[in-house]
């Protein structure tokens, strides 16, 4: 039976799957009054991102299932492979003022060591193409494999808002061996790690499923701007298996070879070379990953949104950090603290690096 099984979809796979008929109507309409994902953005304007509709076929064989969600320059697709009947992702940038570089940082993150404990951890393509929207204008498309949520949604979903230490210490490694491979294999610098540019692998197939067959019984709710859609995105159920943690998002990646000057960074995590305005390299990563430990360990941040630090002002010494700490005590606060220090350093060269980080004792205690 189990042969016969394999034998059939080895069969299947030489045969393109028939593209599904998804409801016309049954959707909520959302008024004007009500702005919609995307419209909440500053640089939002009709004809800004492309006008994707469920059910969609591009590039000859990739048909649109559902929105998984947007950014400020791009949105993002659960498709079907109708070739090879398998899901993927489409991340369709917004129009015309945006370079390809995105595409090459790929190129070279696929260059690596891939036995490499980090290069599982990265982020890949499978493929891109370019769409054209009415009026002519283009817009780039890159396809990935499927994941599951980013850290962001994962504290939105827990009703605490905070990680475990258990998952914040398994996360942390799997994150440090990604920044590992990007710096010493790649020789590039990430410049964004945050909540919503770290991954977890989907590896339940029955949330694939299920999320096309919500699409299909509860259609999701939309809107029209000036003769183009706008989508609600649709979340992935709760997986029975989680898989790995992967780094993604590289629009904003910078050679490490060259040493870098300009500002750069999500304001709140910005660190000091950066607010400086002096040169920067690899340790900006490390200085990045200490300070969004407390989005999602604590359910706060450490410094000001608005990332500003004034000349004068020191770090927080390790009593100052200890009164921001609520969520370990005694011996295991005094370990993670330890932890913290080789990461949040004035000095770039006085960090620690992240495949040093990965062996920190706190992650195995």
């Amino acid at each position: 039976m189990q042969f016969l099984t394999r034998w059939l979809e080895s069969v299947l796979h030489w045969f393109p799957a028939r593209p599904l008929h998804f409801p016309k109507t049954g959707f909520e309409v959302i008024g004007d009054h009500f702005l919609l994902e995307e419209e909440n953005l500053d640089h939002f304007e009709p004809g800004t991102y492309y006008p994707v509709n469920i059910g969609d076929v591009y590039h000859g064989k990739y048909q649109i299932v559902g929105k998984l969600g947007f950014g400020a320059t791009s949105t993002v697709w659960l498709a079907h492979d109708l070739q090879k009947r398998e899901h993927v992702t489409l991340k369709i940038f917004i129009r015309g003022d945006r370079d390809w570089d995105e595409l090459s940082i790929y190129h070279t993150l696929s260059l690596g060591d891939q036995t490499h404990p980090g290069s599982r951890h990265i982020r890949t393509i499978l493929n891109a193409f370019n769409l054209e929207a009415p009026g002519g204008a283009v817009h780039k498309c890159l396809v990935q494999k499927p994941m599951w949520d980013s850290f962001r949604d994962m504290l939105y979903r827990n009703p605490s808002g905070r990680f475990t230490e258990g998952l914040l210490k398994a996360a942390l490694v799997q994150l440090f061996l990604a920044l590992d491979y990007l710096h010493s294999e790649c020789h590039l610098i990430h410049t964004d790690v945050k909540p919503d540019n770290i991954l977890q692998e989907l590896v339940d197939p029955t949330l694939l499923t299920g999320f096309v067959q919500s699409e299909m019984e509860s259609p999701a709710p939309r809107k029209v701007v000036d003769g183009a859609p706008i989508y609600a995105s649709r979340c992935f159920g709760i997986p029975d298996e989680f898989g790995d943690v992967v780094l993604s998002d590289f629009g904003s990646t910078e050679s490490g070879d060259v040493k870098q000057d300009f500002d750069a960074q999500p304001d709140v995590y910005r660190c000091p070379e950066v607010m400086l305005g002096t040169e920067w390299s690899y340790p900006i990563d490390i200085w990045n990953v200490g300070v969004m430990i407390w989005d999602l360990f604590e359910g706060r941040s450490l410094f000001h949104e608005d990332g500003e630090w004034k000349a004068g002002i020191e770090i927080p010494h390790d009593e100052a950090l200890e009164d921001t700490i609520t969520s370990l005590e005694g011996e295991k606060k005094k370990a993670f603290l330890t932890f913290i220090r080789g990461m949040l350093q004035w000095r770039p060269e006085d960090r620690k690096t992240a495949a040093q980080l990965a062996q920190d004792p706190w992650l195995y205690s």
